[in-house]
């Protein structure tokens, strides 16, 4: 449960402005959350989560990936406590920005391994093509060998599919029916249902005309299209256009049996909430950073107290909006840098160095946001590391 709100904390520190001066910050008063989901849900949710480098590790990071193995399966323990799933090796996994596709499956087995071992826990893994460069790929039939390959190998891991966009198949697909018949010779083959995944443009410029065209209200016709002919192969569909009405156009048009999942960064609140006519299931990346505040909150609405859901979660929605602000594929350092904040790795450093891509005004406001919301779960603790980071970038407490 929730400690009672108290007027303020006795903890402050200096924080840089947008003015260019220094300001003292004093926190808000702490909100503690249960670390383990209390209660059921009534929403599937899954956060998409980080990996936690290897800081200690020989290697070039802008060339290699060294993964810290036991403090990222850790994390997914810690997601799976509070009754969410694992996205594995999705964006925030910063795959395609750092994580490449070996890498990526040594972490598929290992996450598939330890959910088996936490009870068969909940995971589905991120199948692309990005084993194949872009400037090699020259037919969709390419494409379709790329995603087989990437298939095959989780599903002999034993893993659920989350079948991503494909950089390949943007630069190569002209048409509707080019992107069918992809799909539709993909999804013909895949053991279990799939998760299909529309990232749009603003998380990886890659993507630019997806579906074969760069007309939104076009592409999503094509795609319900295609995702409705199969729909006995797919579970459901994540949208991370960042366009709330897009996501509940798309989810009123989808086949009864096809869950929405929402990858709405800046609407989740109000989209896994819903209407009259339906809501959205969630598949998120600030899950990842929010992850014990997430869990409360679906608690609550799914005993029926949709005031307790928003009273837990619309404060976290500023926070979201901040950390996927434009440029959102650097989203990432954000979700790094709270789970830096809350312990669940002792030093910010990310795969291929991309702790560099936000600026100091960026984290400090970062905090000013996870401190109102609630979501700094040892605030001396956080405190203390946001004074090491600022101090290592000129700012002295």
């Amino acid at each position: 449960m929730n400690k009672p709100v108290l007027p303020m904390s006795s903890l402050s520190l200096k924080l840089p402005t947008a003015n260019r001066s220094i300001e003292t910050y004093r926190l808000a008063a702490s909100r503690t959350f249960p670390a383990k989901l209390e209660g059921t849900l009534n929403r599937v949710a899954f956060s998409a989560a980080h990996v936690v480098a290897d800081p200690l590790a020989d290697n070039d990071p802008w060339l290699s990936a060294a993964i810290d193995w036991d403090r990222t399966i850790a994390f997914r323990e810690h997601v799976w406590d509070l009754g969410l799933g694992v996205a594995e090796a999705m964006d925030t996994a910063q795959r395609g920005m750092g994580l490449d596709w070996p890498t990526s499956l040594e972490l598929i087995q290992r996450s598939v391994k330890a959910a088996k071992a936490k009870g068969n826990a909940l995971v589905f893994s991120g199948a692309g093509t990005d084993h194949l460069a872009v400037e090699d790929a020259r037919t969709v039939d390419d494409v379709i060998r790329a995603y087989e390959e990437q298939i095959a190998a989780v599903e002999k891991a034993g893993g659920r599919i989350i079948l991503m966009a494909s950089r390949a198949l943007a630069k190569l697909g002209r048409s509707a029916d080019d992107y069918a018949k992809v799909y539709d010779r993909v999804l013909s083959q895949v053991r279990e249902p799939v998760i299909i995944h529309w990232l749009g443009d603003m998380f990886d410029p890659a993507l630019s005309g997806y579906w074969g065209t760069s007309d939104l209200d076009k592409a999503m016709d094509t795609a319900v299209a295609i995702i409705n002919a199969n729909a006995a192969k797919v579970d459901g569909v994540k949208v991370s256009l960042l366009d709330k009405q897009r996501e509940i156009d798309m989810r009123r048009r989808l086949a009864n049996n096809i869950k929405m999942y929402t990858g709405d960064d800046f609407n989740y609140a109000e989209l896994i909430a819903g209407d009259d006519k339906g809501f959205s299931h969630a598949l998120l990346g600030i899950f990842d950073a929010i992850a014990p505040a997430a869990s409360y909150a679906l608690s609550r609405l799914a005993a029926g107290n949709e005031a307790g859901f928003h009273d837990v979660l619309g404060p976290t929605v500023p926070l979201s909006r901040h950390i996927f602000r434009a440029p959102t594929r650097f989203y990432k350092t954000g979700i790094v840098f709270m789970a830096y904040l809350n312990g669940h790795q002792d030093h910010f450093t990310m795969v291929g160095g991309q702790e560099s891509t936000r600026s100091t005004l960026h984290l400090a406001e970062l905090f000013r946001l996870a401190d109102k919301a609630g979501l700094l779960s040892n605030p001396e603790m956080a405190t203390r590391r946001m004074k090491t980071v600022l101090a290592t970038r000129g700012i002295e407490d």
